[in-house]
């Protein structure tokens, strides 16, 4: 698997809802366009809300990758 170059990086591991929403939106106000953001978590449900929001936001989801152990890993392009 190729590396993706990621700009910014966020760990939510252990935060429920609503904080990884509300800190990935803080790192799309801060990414510049094309940037790739990185989110790594825990909470389920914020791994099913977050793909929805970069939807709204007209962001692109390049990946969602399952670590095991209930981590997860959402990449996004701004």
């Amino acid at each position: 698997m190729s590396r993706i170059q990621v700009d910014i990086f966020i760990d939510v591991c252990g935060e429920t809802c609503p904080i990884p929403l509300i800190e990935m939106r803080k790192a799309v106000m801060k990414a510049q366009k094309g940037q790739i953001i990185e989110i790594k978590g825990t909470h389920e449900a914020s791994r099913k809300e977050i793909p929805m929001a970069v939807n709204s936001l007209g962001l692109e989801l390049l990946d969602d990758l399952d670590e095991g152990n209930n981590t997860w890993r959402l990449l996004i392009k701004k």
